[in-house]
Order: structure tokens, then C-alpha cells, then sequence
């Protein structure tokens, strides 16, 4: 049998590495090992371009505001692209502040607006002196299953039209404290204020997304 290999891009691994997301990397790897499959991960950062017809998964994490403003700037670069691995079905993981980015605008630290790609028509806005932090506990209607995380963020994201939730809150905060949802589905994306990493609680979405990106690359090849 003919060993599988799937490429992955780390999208701005050396800068949005702050809480811990880059786990989410490392029990996908394992994961596929258990499989028989390769993974080959690329770090694709500022000034290098993406190319959409190279990858079978991109995985999008978060940081501090001035990696995410530096990271909004370059990103603009690369929109064209990751919209159009989007579109066609491409799988992308994205927490926090991708999963902000994705999206139309978010509100930074000082008020500023500041530009997503547009891929995706959520918004995010700020809040006054506070945030959201603790345990979190969501149930996903697509897949019938219950994901547990932390989340930590002081953002709140509103999804809009052809978007649906991850999951509906159970416990904790959420997107906004407001409707009930957490994270975005999008076509082939999945997003998440889950840090910790949140395929580390929850290997059952982790092999989820396994089975999403072996059917993205069998498509293509």
C-alpha cells in the first residue's frame, strides 16, 4: 500500500505561537502516525507567499497584539489565495486570532480597526475591561459530539450569513456571552477561541479534521 502524505501549512508559525496552539500540530502528527500517514508541516510567515495548490490543511493559531498586527498587515498579501483554498474545500483550522482574522474586521487593544481577509463574514468586536476566561464546554450539533477547552479573549465574534457555530455553549462564554455559539464552521474550516490546544481534549474532533483532510487530498490526487 502506497504510504500517504499530506502537506501542511503552519500559517505564521514563528510569530502566533503564544498560548500553546501549536500543540493542535502535534497530536494531529501523532494521530496520523497511528495511521501510517506522513505529515509534512511548513511554516508559511510574513513576506512568503501561499500557495493554495500546495496543501492539504492549514492550521491558523493566535498571539499577542503585536504579532496579530503585524501578522494583519501581511496577511493582506495572502488573502487571494487562502479565499481561494477556502472556496475549494480546503481544510484550515483556526483559533483565536486567525479565526478573527478570517473574517471581515476585528477591534484591537487601542479601538483600531484592523482588516481580515474577508474570507469569512464574521466581525469581531472589543470589550471594555474584560474578558472572557475559564473552562468551556460545547456540543456540536454537526457531529453529535462535546468538546471541552479553556478560553481566554477578550474579543467578541458575531458569525454571519452561511456560517454556523463548532458548537453551542454549554458552559463558559463563547463567541460573544451572547448567542450561545462557539467557534465558526465553514465549509472545511473549523474555528475556535479553544486554547489549551483544543485537539488535545478532544482527540475525537481531532480525527475529525484527520478524516476531512484525507478526503481533501484524495480529491485533489
Amino acid at each position: 500500500m502506497t504510504e500517504l502524505n499530506l502537506t501542511v501549512c503552519h500559517l505564521y508559525g514563528n510569530l502566533l505561537n503564544t498560548y500553546g496552539d501549536n500543540g493542535n500540530l502535534l497530536v494531529l502528527n501523532y494521530l496520523a502516525k497511528k495511521r501510517g500517514i506522513n505529515l509534512t508541516i511548513d511554516i508559511v510567515s510574513i513576506y512568503e507567499p501561499f500557495d493554495r495548490d500546495k496543501y492539504d490543511f492549514v492550521f491558523f493559531g493566535g498571539g499577542q497584539d503585536y504579532e496579530q498586527l503585524i501578522v494583519s498587515n501581511d496577511i493582506q498579501k495572502k488573502k487571494d489565495d487562502l479565499t481561494a483554498f477556502i472556496n475549494q474545500d480546503g481544510v484550515m483550522l483556526a483559533i483565536c486570532g486567525g479565526f478573527q482574522l478570517l473574517g471581515d474586521y476585528y477591534i484591537g487593544a487601542n479601538g483600531e480597526k484592523i482588516h481580515g481577509i474577508h474570507a469569512l463574514p464574521h466581525y469581531t468586536l472589543s470589550q471594555d475591561n474584560n474578558r472572557f476566561i475559564g473552562d468551556i464546554e460545547i456540543y456540536s450539533e454537526e457531529f453529535d459530539e462535546t468538546y471541552y477547552g479553556f478560553e481566554n479573549h477578550n474579543g467578541m465574534t458575531f458569525l454571519g450569513d452561511g456560517e454556523r457555530p463548532l458548537g453551542i455553549v454549554k458552559k463558559g462564554n463563547g463567541n460573544n456571552n451572547q448567542d450561545n455559539t462557539e467557534g465558526v464552521r465553514y465549509k472545511n474550516v473549523f474555528g475556535s477561541y479553544f486554547h489549551g490546544p483544543l485537539l488535545a481534549r478532544n482527540e475525537n474532533l481531532a480525527n475529525r479534521i484527520l478524516d476531512f483532510i484525507i478526503t481533501y487530498h484524495n480529491k485533489r490526487h
